[in-house]
């Protein structure tokens, strides 16, 4: 294996560069701009078969050689690649057999790339050969310093049914099981009566009835991963025969779930990877160091490359949107913090034709006058000064167990929720690790876990017999070099809110931090109490008397989150005991996982009094509707208009203090917390009419008295007590409102 390539020097800096797309005057220009932004390095070829071979077994490498030797001259060296994801027309006319043939059994038009059977015989002898040619003719150019086979394996091409695939599954099924009598017994065709006489009854498992074989899927998985890697073995050896340049092809981690990326490791020299932030996503910063995380660790925790990124916004998204200022930066740097030893962008020159015009380049449509350009040239001279990190690697004492068959088999249809998602889970466990500043590493579960403190296996559904041994020493007590965490959901057949997991799932992670965190993207906090993490103040919500027991919280309008108070807690506002809540200002989602207290329903506009109040006169609208308590606030005044302030007996923010019922408060003049309610208006400010007299204020009392000194029961000890709480003293509360208020009508003159 030839390892990382030993130039250009430093960090490798540039993207991929397609000069066939520009006619040969604007190549000069692009080479000098390439050395002004600092630019090093550059994929070169990645499209081109229908230039290098116009004709099937014609050849034309002139403009290759031309492009070739002028960015030699400039000092910019060459990842070469050769370009068979994107096969002529020419070869689609004369193979038909190759096109490639969806799940539903429809022959993919062309028109675009990756369009081909990765099955197809005829696709391997065309692909061998150019790549022959190409390693023939520049493997000892001083300008090649590394070889790209293909494009992104997997992205469009995965899994092919047509029949050419069906005919090498089942030779792949023979070399696997042996006998149809073993694989029988290994898939559990028992079930519903589906054995198999011979291997030719076997077919892929294309669109059918619900609830195909799971086993035979998962194996129509790895055989479709394993058709990949061979055409990948037979360019690679192809290039090998005419010299020993490190040899890759750009994964796409991990974003290309068809792909076993643990089983391509050991195929290239050096691990390279695409990555593209998701615009929607929040916490794209997040995923992003997920994604270089998992990339170090598929090589094994040596320098890779960040083959593509994105300066700005992509074309292929629902919403493509411009990345913030410093934030191309940002995500570079991120990528080189966590193992990478290059930053390449797709592409160097934005295009003007076809599906990816739109999509953002080192060099913009804008050109050199934008802002865009000026901090691709300050990236230049950063990274020039980080050479140093280059060939240093990332140290972890913490990891993630991820094993893309075992992400296979748990997204399989008929599992026991839609829920359940392999990603999901994991980013949730590796969010609440990266909050805490803890490096990961990503194992596969046959690794060697030895050197981790922690190593933590959320959705390990799929484990070989040697797999579920290999974690041993970590389960021998004391003695144990670290601690493993088997994380196993058992949800039944009724509905969980999301990041609320059963409490069984929840006690057995305690040992990472008290609980299972909350859904990836969700935001987290510690505890206000000392030694809580990520889940200790999740508490199981009491359910009322009228409610199905599988009732979700969302369906409750006076329900925002899934949790009752806890103790001490104020009743009517919102206090995030367990998770970090949204940013200030946005509302917290229901059922998000947070511990949030309840809400208040919201209430009806205010309505006129019918009925004037007994005993006392008319009611000017002053204090609070006695048919809804205190919930509708103060009415405006009907003679002036005017809507009065907060009055002591409304529930607009004015709270006192604990342990101190509203009666002896309202007698003895106590301040609410919220201030004395404004003075009214001597006149109205438009209509000039008078305002209603000043109510004078309440004389003071001996503490816990009324108004006419009877003693009242003061509320429990420690209970926070509001004025017209849905509480147990309701009605205390309202009579004691009722007593106190004085209308304008019945106030004496001054």
């Amino acid at each position: 294996m030839a390892g990382y390539p030993v130039l250009p020097e430093g960090i490798a800096y540039g993207g991929d560069y397609n000069p066939e797309q520009w006619p040969e005057e604007v190549w000069r220009e692009d080479v000098r701009l390439m050395r002004e932004a600092g630019v090093n390095l550059v994929s070169l070829g990645i499209f081109t078969w229908s230039q290098l071979e116009p004709a099937e077994g014609v050849h034309d490498f002139g403009k290759l050689d031309r492009i070739i030797d002028l960015l030699d001259g400039a000092g910019v060296k060459v990842d070469l690649a050769t370009p068979t994801s994107s096969p002529p027309a020419w070869f689609r006319t004369a193979y038909p057999a190759s096109r490639l043939v969806d799940r539903e059994g429809h022959v993919i038009a062309g028109g675009s790339r990756h369009s081909f059977c990765p099955s197809s015989p005829e696709y391997a002898a065309a692909s061998e050969r150019i790549a022959g040619r190409l390693a023939a003719r520049y493997a000892a150019h001083p300008a090649v310093v590394m070889w790209h086979v293909h494009n992104e394996y997997g992205w469009a091409n995965a899994r092919c049914y047509c029949e050419t695939s069906a005919a090498a599954f089942r030779e792949w099924l023979r070399e696997r099981h042996g006998d149809v009598a073993a694989l029988n017994a290994a898939w559990g065709t028992t079930f519903w009566g589906l054995t198999y006489g011979s291997f030719e009854e076997v077919e892929p498992p294309r669109l059918g009835p619900a609830g195909q074989l799971t086993a035979l899927q998962l194996d129509y998985a790895r055989f479709s991963v394993d058709a990949h890697i061979a055409n990948f073995r037979r360019e690679r050896d192809a290039v090998r025969r005419f010299g020993a340049l490190p040899v890759t092809t750009n994964f796409m981690i991990p974003n290309c779930e068809p792909m076993d990326y643990w089983r391509w490791a050991g195929e290239v020299d050096v691990v390279s990877n695409d990555h593209y932030l998701d615009a929607g996503r929040a916490d794209g910063h997040i995923e992003l160091a997920m994604a270089a995380d998992l990339t170090r660790s598929v090589a094994g925790g040596r320098p890779w490359m960040l083959m593509e990124h994105s300066t700005g916004a992509v074309n292929w998204q629902p919403r493509n949107l411009a990345k913030r200022p410093g934030e191309m930066r940002r995500n570079s740097l991120a990528h080189v913090a966590r193992g990478s030893d290059s930053v390449l962008f797709f592409q160097w020159r934005a295009s003007r034709h076809g599906a990816e015009k739109f999509h953002s380049a080192m060099l913009p449509h804008a050109g050199t006058d934008s802002g865009l350009w000026r901090d691709v040239v300050a990236l230049g001279a950063e990274l020039r000064g980080l050479a140093g990190v280059r060939g240093s690697r990332v140290e972890a004492e913490v990891a993630l167990v991820w094993d893309w068959e075992s992400y296979w088999a748990l997204e399989l249809e008929w599992r026991p929720s839609v829920d359940l998602r392999f990603r999901e889970r994991v980013e949730a466990f590796y969010e609440a690790l990266w909050r805490e500043h803890v490096t990961v590493d990503f194992v596969h579960p046959s690794a060697d876990l030895s050197a981790y403190r922690l190593v933590v296996a959320p959705s390990s559904y799929l484990l070989t017999e040697a797999s579920g041994k290999k974690p041993a020493p970590l389960r021998r007590g004391r003695r144990s070099p670290g601690r493993l965490v088997l994380l196993r959901d058992r949800r039944r057949e009724r509905h969980h809110p999301p990041g609320r997991p059963p409490r069984r799932a929840a006690r057995r992670a305690r040992p990472v931090g008290g609980g299972v965190p909350p859904p990836a993207g969700e935001r987290h906090r510690r505890c206000r109490r000392r030694g809580r993490g990520w889940g200790r103040g999740f508490r199981r919500r009491r359910r009322g008397p009228d409610e199905h027991p599988d009732e979700h919280p969302d369906e409750r309008p006076d329900l925002v989150g899934a949790d009752p108070p806890r103790r001490g807690a104020r009743r009517g506002r919102l206090h995030l005991r367990a998770g970090r809540g949204p940013p200030r200002g946005d509302p917290p989602r229901a059922g998000s996982g947070h511990c949030l207290v309840r809400r208040d329903r919201p209430r009806p506009g205010p309505r006129p009094d019918p009925r004037p109040d007994p005993g006392r006169g008319p009611r000017p609208g002053l204090g609070p509707d006695p048919r809804r308590g205190s919930r509708l606030g103060l009415r405006p005044d009907p003679r002036s208009g005017v809507r009065p302030g907060p009055h002591p007996g409304s529930r607009r923010g004015l709270r006192f203090r604990r342990g101190r019922g509203p009666a002896g408060a309202a007698a003895r003049g106590a301040r609410p917390r919220g201030g004395l309610p404004p003075a009214w208006p001597a006149r109205h400010p438009r209509t000039g009419a008078p305002g209603p007299p000043p109510v004078p204020a309440q004389p003071r009392r001996p503490a816990g008295h009324g108004p006419g000194g009877e003693r009242h029961r003061p509320p429990r000890r420690g209970a926070a007590h509001r004025i017209g709480d849905r509480t147990g003293r309701r009605r205390r509360g309202r009579r004691a409102r009722r007593e106190h208020m004085i209308s304008p009508a019945a106030a004496p003159a001054t």
